[in-house]
Order: C-alpha cells, then sequence, then structure tokens
C-alpha cells in the first residue's frame, strides 16, 4: 500500500510539474505576441504561438448590444462570438438590444473602401506608364513628372491647385480608368468614384484644404508611394477597413480610417419633419465616431516630431 501510495504521488508531482513548465513555457512564448479581441495566444505543439478563439470568458455580467441585434453577458462574450462565426461584430450600445434596434439598417452606405482607392490609383498609374513608355519605348524627353504636369496644367483652373471635380475631370480622360463597378445601379457607382477621387486627394494633401499642389499631385501618383493604412477606433478598439457596425437603426462602415453611415430614420422615431435630426446634426453625431481616431493621428504625429 506504501508503494502504491508513493507512485501515485509521484505522479502527482511530476503532473504539477508538467504544468508548471506548460505555464511558464506558454508564458514565455507568447510574451510579445498581440492577438485581438475574442482571441488568445496558445502554443502549438511544435512550441510557436498562435491566436485561437478564447475558450470562455470570465462570467462577469455587463450587458452589451451587438451590431447583429444579439445582446451578450459581456464583452469578451460578443468578441469571442466574433471569432467563433468569423463575423464582424462590434458592440453596437451598452446594455440590453432593445426590439427597434435589433432591425437591420435597409442599406450600407456607399463607400470608397480601401481597396477601391488603391485599385482606382493603381490604375491611373498603369494609364500613366503607357504615356510615359509608350510601346516600351521611352517618349523623347517624357517621364512620369512631365506627364503629370500636362494634365494638372489642362485641369486646373488656374489657382494652381487641383480640387475634386478637377481630380475627377482628370480620371474621366480614361474612361477604362474611371470605371469602378462596385454597385448594382449607375448613380451609386458614380457617387463611388467621386468619393475615391475624394480619398485620393486625402492620401497627399498636407495641408487638409481638399485641393492638390503640383508637389501633392505628384507624390499621390507615384508608382514607389505605398498608401498607408488607417484604421477605424471605436470604444478604445481599433478596426480594420470594412468592419460594420450600428448606431441606433443606421449602419455604419469603416472606409479608409473614416465611420461613414446611413442617416435613415430609425422605426417609432416621429417623422414629422421639426423633429428629424437635420443633416447637420446627423454629420456631428458621426464626426463623434471618428473624434477618436483623430485625437490617435494627432498624438502619433507629434510623438514622430519628438
Amino acid at each position: 500500500a506504501l508503494v502504491v501510495e508513493a507512485v501515485c504521488l509521484t505522479n502527482l508531482v511530476l503532473t504539477w510539474a508538467a504544468l508548471l513548465h506548460e505555464v511558464q513555457s506558454k508564458s514565455k512564448v507568447c510574451a510579445n505576441v498581440f492577438c485581438g479581441a475574442g482571441r488568445e495566444c496558445a502554443v502549438s505543439e511544435k512550441g510557436e504561438p498562435s491566436c485561437l478563439c478564447i475558450e470562455s470568458c470570465k462570467p462577469h455580467k455587463r450587458s452589451v448590444c451587438g451590431s447583429n441585434g444579439k445582446t451578450y453577458r459581456n464583452h469578451c462574450e460578443l468578441h469571442r462570438d466574433a471569432c467563433l462565426t468569423g463575423l464582424k461584430i462590434q458592440v453596437a450600445h451598452d446594455g440590453h438590444c432593445q426590439e427597434r434596434k435589433t432591425e437591420q439598417a435597409a442599406a450600407s452606405p456607399v463607400v470608397c473602401y480601401a481597396a477601391n482607392r488603391n485599385e482606382l490609383r493603381s490604375r491611373v498609374i498603369q494609364w500613366l506608364q503607357t504615356e510615359v513608355v509608350p510601346g516600351g519605348w521611352l517618349a523623347k524627353g517624357s517621364d512620369l513628372s512631365d506627364i503629370l504636369l500636362k494634365y494638372f496644367k489642362k485641369f486646373d483652373n488656374g489657382d494652381s491647385q487641383l480640387d475634386s471635380s478637377e481630380f475627377l475631370k482628370f480620371i474621366q480622360q480614361n474612361e477604362s480608368v474611371a470605371e469602378l463597378q462596385s454597385y448594382a445601379d449607375q448613380e451609386s457607382n458614380n457617387l463611388l468614384r467621386s468619393l475615391c477621387v475624394d480619398a485620393l486627394i486625402e492620401l497627399s494633401d498636407e495641408n487638409a484644404d481638399w485641393k492638390l499642389s503640383f508637389d501633392e499631385f505628384l507624390n499621390c501618383m507615384k508608382p514607389g508611394f505605398n498608401p498607408p493604412e488607417k484604421k477605424c477606433a471605436l470604444e478604445d478598439e481599433t478596426y480594420e477597413d470594412g468592419a460594420e457596425t450600428q448606431v441606433e437603426c443606421n449602419r455604419c462602415v469603416c472606409a479608409c480610417g473614416n465611420w461613414v453611415c446611413t442617416a435613415m430614420v430609425c422605426p417609432g422615431e416621429p417623422t414629422d419633419a421639426g423633429a428629424q435630426m437635420t443633416e447637420e446634426e446627423w454629420n456631428l453625431r458621426v464626426a463623434e465616431l471618428n473624434k477618436h481616431q483623430e485625437t490617435v493621428e494627432k498624438m502619433k504625429s507629434s510623438t514622430k516630431e519628438a
């Protein structure tokens, strides 16, 4: 009996030692690994770190309403569900989802995603390069700067700045370049093209006046320039381009670092003109979504300057 007890005790000690080693090993391997919301670091059989969906959340209760209209016990449960299902679920608001807020918005806003903007920019550059190198041979005395200066002077109204309407005319010089088809109707596609022109201007508009000097225009169209990847911020978390959330019954999407929302009157709300939010009031509400992101960008800029 004593031998059996000794063997059991030895096995128990070895088991605890193995568990302690596993915990210490995981702590060391995962020390510098950051996993997104709803995920946690785990160590594979090869001893390599990987991000997996959280197995279980702590039981504390702080109900939140997801952008899918589902009420979750806490933020962790929401992000865990998003990880397990592979869906983009954001926090719509704290507390339980109310009936009117579970209804999906009738439509998504027309937006220019980073992929749309980059596609348009890539097409323009390819088109310009065919002018710079026609048939594979460099044109006499021509380079990208010369070609862009030609178009800049052609569409500039004389103030040495290209605004969005002038930039759009430049884009429309080549129909195959300008044709972005992402929506079923032509009106939405025309709006998409205008929004992507604005997104291109924003890329190199250093003084934020929504116009491009020639140097800014040249920088935007340089093949070697890699557009920065901007993310959207909400409740101290950042979201990738294309992420969705809801504000009341309106759908908001992250596009080129900004939240863009529809502006619909929610069911159950007064519909008389005097009670509706004005366009200015709604724009202010959407601006609040982006306010935190602007603060983050300013902090990054000041850090770089320091």
